[in-house]
């Protein structure tokens, strides 16, 4: 397998698909560089090169007892360009990648990076605070802990369904996509995953976001029942100085996969933008 080795000794597995420009991926949670394979096939069909990482504690990614924190994905993302170098790269994150492409840019700059794009994520803060009051309630990440140290198996089975929106009207989950997120989320470490939901949950990116010094595009579904709109992109699009927010009508947390061609299609039109 490829792999680069983090400050700590972790190793982080990656993919690095096609020749031409990098595109770099930042899978969400408990998910693995699998998630990405729609966009990653799509656009290294047409001339990009495509690198995919499992973050730390997820995928074929060593599980470290510690580190499973923002800071150090961001770090682990770092080494991870540094050791390819890469150079005028795009760098595209989903829900908790999001953040972790935030936090990169916040703690490392932009050097190597020429755009980013954020996808269902989770900047700028998901967790409600006297400062953030459109944020989510403790009680909701508290339950997400409760529900995965119990059963994370079950747990698994059941998020795809508010995950990919199949709990509206007319909406259809397959059971091969419903095998395939418990799968990715079963590879991931018992503790790395529950340290995650703290990461991706508590941690505030608004300062990372307003360091953003290059372009931007924001992707949400104006349905998505994991990371609600209202206090997440938009609020992204006024903190980061060169956005572009896309807003999906009907879109669930999942839309790189229930709307994948869309997603394809304004990924490419902003790379060649």
């Amino acid at each position: 397998m490829a792999t680069i080795t983090a400050g700590d000794g972790t190793q982080i597995y990656f993919k690095d698909w096609g020749e031409g420009q990098p595109v770099v991926f930042s899978h969400g949670w408990p998910l693995s560089a699998d998630a990405w394979e729609d966009q990653m096939v799509f656009l290294a069909s047409r001339g990009y090169r495509c690198i995919a990482h499992d973050r730390r504690g997820h995928g074929r990614s060593s599980q470290p007892w510690n580190g499973n924190d923002m800071d150090t994905y961001a770090d682990d993302l770092a080494a991870l360009a540094a050791a390819l170098d890469l150079r005028d790269a795009v760098h595209v994150g989903h829900s908790t990648g999001g953040g972790e492409v935030a936090r990169y840019i916040g703690r490392h700059g932009t050097r190597r990076v020429a755009k980013a794009v954020l996808i269902g994520a989770v900047p700028p803060l998901m967790l409600k605070t006297p400062a953030n009051p459109g944020g989510l309630p403790m009680s909701v990440f508290d339950d997400i802990r409760a529900k995965v140290l119990a059963d994370r198996s079950q747990f698994f089975k059941d998020l795809p369904t508010p995950f990919y929106g199949a709990n509206r009207p007319g909406a259809k989950l397959s059971d091969g996509l419903r095998d395939s997120f418990w799968l990715q989320g079963m590879m991931a470490g018992f503790k790395p995953v529950i340290d995650c939901i703290q990461a991706f949950s508590e941690t505030d990116f608004t300062e990372d976001l307003r360091r953003i010094d290059v372009p931007v595009l924001l992707i949400h579904g104006d349905d998505d029942q994991i990371v609600p709109i209202d206090a997440s992109a938009r609020r992204a699009a006024e903190l980061i100085p060169a956005a572009e927010l896309k807003i999906y009508a009907g879109g669930s947390h999942g839309v790189c996969t229930t709307q994948k061609d869309d997603v394809n299609a304004d990924l490419l039109a902003f790379l060649e933008t």
